[in-house]
């Protein structure tokens, strides 16, 4: 007697089982990146039960066809007004689910195929953004002796030293700090939990040291820059501060007034400055902590188009070289073979 057949889990069941198990127990993803999934799926099931009529419970993972996919990357782009960027991040949550789907149910694999072959779309990256090594000393500058310019101190020449996102430093617990000399680094929690450790300067140590000798009750556990309340810095707390050490550079550099000046931008100048001292760019990959080398590559794209703007304002030399032409004999000789 044959066993029965089990009948494929429901689009429901495979939506739970995603985001219960993959995401957060396979993939162990950070509560943030599965928030952006999650919104992502909200988006595209309200979408789904305008238009199929249908609610989400009852969808069928046949119902994921491509014109439903291309439907809602368009209802994103015309009538949510996202951006390319922001709608490739969308349908790139879709398409991570059809893979785990593909997996979970065989008999759907040609519908799932189907699906995945809605492109992302190609966008115009904008030219980085990044501060001159002038420019991002005077941001840093020297603290004036209280304990927020102290501490803002620190922030700042961490998030120059390391190139770490906002959220990487403001995780940073004291005994995740080296101060040995010789072996100071830093361990940084990047995205998807991946752990690296990034090298001190001396001058990020000497900072490190003064902090921690202000700061006595800080222990191993504490947060390395807390607020006055011993919590970690927010991200809302860092832009604050940063804006005004911003500010107050712009007295030294007048530009900086004119330009808006993001945590992100100082990671970027990290990178543009390791490029521009010729570091190798897989070393800056794992200094920044990427996934992906084509992340890393757009810094090399920066700097190439820069130069080739330095490139156009020079004046080409007059005296043009002239291209070598073989004699006569030669050329019959060539002809001959």
């Amino acid at each position: 007697m044959s066993k029965p057949t089990s009948s494929p889990p429901s689009f429901a069941a495979l939506v739970q089982a995603y985001f219960a198990e993959y995401l957060t127990q396979q993939r162990a993803l950070s509560a943030q990146t599965i928030a952006t999934y999650r919104d992502a799926f909200v988006l595209f099931l309200g979408f789904a039960e305008s238009r199929l009529g249908k609610s989400p419970a009852t969808i069928l993972l046949g119902d994921i066809t491509p014109a439903l996919i291309m439907a809602f990357l368009d209802h994103l782009e015309r009538d949510r007004h996202n951006s390319v960027r922001s709608r490739n991040a969308r349908l790139a949550a879709l398409r991570s689910f059809l893979k785990f789907a593909a997996h979970r149910d065989v008999s759907s694999l040609q519908v799932i195929e189907h699906a995945l072959g809605v492109p992302a779309k190609r966008f115009e990256r904008p030219m980085l953004g990044y501060l001159s090594r002038e420019e991002m000393l005077a941001v840093i500058g020297a603290p004036d002796g209280t304990w927020f310019s102290q501490r803002d101190h620190v922030l700042l020449l961490l998030l120059y030293n390391t190139g770490a996102r906002v959220s990487e430093i403001t995780g940073v617990k004291v005994g995740e700090v080296v101060l040995d000399d010789g072996a100071a680094c830093i361990h940084l929690h990047g995205k998807g939990r991946k752990q690296r450790s990034v090298p001190l300067w001396r001058s990020t140590i000497r900072a490190i040291r003064a902090w921690l000798r202000r700061n006595p009750p800080l222990d191993s556990n504490s947060p390395l820059l807390p607020n006055r309340d011993g919590q970690a810095m927010s991200r809302w707390t860092v832009m604050q501060r940063l804006e005004r050490a911003v500010q107050a550079a712009a007295k030294s550099c007048p530009d900086l007034a004119t330009r808006r000046i993001s945590p992100h931008m100082i990671r970027h100048t990290t990178a543009m400055h390791l490029l521009q001292a010729g570091v190798d760019i897989s070393v800056i990959a794992l200094w920044l902590g990427h996934e992906s080398p084509a992340t890393t590559h757009q810094y090399v794209e920066a700097d190439l188009a820069m130069k080739e703007r330095a490139l156009a304002r020079l004046h080409e030399p007059e005296a043009k070289l002239r291209r070598y032409r073989a004699p006569d004999s030669l050329i019959d000789f060539l002809r001959t073979l």
